[in-house]
């Protein structure tokens, strides 16, 4: 997801090194969606579970998280004990933070009309999905009508996916590939992706409509594999 939204607002004029981000979420997607966005030098204020969410203007500690929630098990009020100048929060609250990009990386439905119009008066200027379909389609609409770059979670995600082949090519071929080998295979296989859905999107006339890009060119690939096999 963050190879994506870096690729994309590269071909933008822009960066992600340091951008503020919110992301929802506290589960693997949400926490390594985390580490890679400050890798890349943004600076992560917010994270999420299903009872409540924390604020850390100092950026969101990492490895203090990974504790909590995949050694522990624990819930995010533990976060305090870790960041004392953290801010803990019941409910729902993720998407009024001022921020650049948001990251989705919990539930499907999560950001809603209201989630997207605060985003946008607070200035952000990209969302990209990293749970399954967690804007609802009236907050997409919003956000493309008012200029915000949307990367749908059938791009956005597919990382995933594309790992998944990576190890079946690896298990197929005999080899053992380090971490380093992968990533950059991933990252490859993201920044080819953008550039199909962008392209697409701009033969048919819909040029910055990501969710209509990748819509095409997910159909085109079938169709194509299709058509070689002499099904069409």
């Amino acid at each position: 997801m963050l190879y994506i939204v870096e690729e994309m607002l590269k071909c933008h004029g822009a960066t992600i090194e340091g951008k503020t981000i919110t992301v929802s979420g506290a589960g693997n997607v949400a926490i390594y969606a985390i580490e890679k966005a400050q890798q890349l030098g943004a600076k992560v204020v917010t994270c999420s579970d299903s009872t409540g969410w924390v604020y850390d203007p100092d950026g969101i500690d990492v490895e203090a998280l990974k504790e909590i929630k995949e050694v522990k098990r624990q819930r995010l009020t533990e976060y305090k004990n870790y960041r004392p100048n953290a801010q803990y929060h019941e409910g729902k609250g993720v998407w009024s933070i001022k921020s650049d990009i948001a990251l989705p990386c919990a539930t499907q439905n999560e950001l809603g009309i209201e989630d997207a119009k605060t985003l946008v008066a607070n200035g952000v200027i990209a969302v990209a999905e990293g749970a399954n379909m967690p804007t609802t389609a009236e907050a997409t609409d919003y956000f493309q009508a008012n200029g915000v770059f949307f990367l749908p979670g059938k791009a956005a995600n597919a990382g995933g996916v594309a790992t998944s082949a990576l190890e079946m090519s690896q298990n197929s071929e005999r080899l053992h590939w380090s971490f380093e080998k992968v990533d950059a295979k991933l990252k490859g296989i993201m920044v080819d992706l953008y550039h199909n859905i962008d392209e697409a999107a701009k033969k048919y006339g819909f040029e910055g409509n990501f969710v209509v890009g990748a819509n095409i060119a997910g159909f085109e690939k079938v169709v194509d594999a299709m058509n070689a096999q002499g099904i069409v």
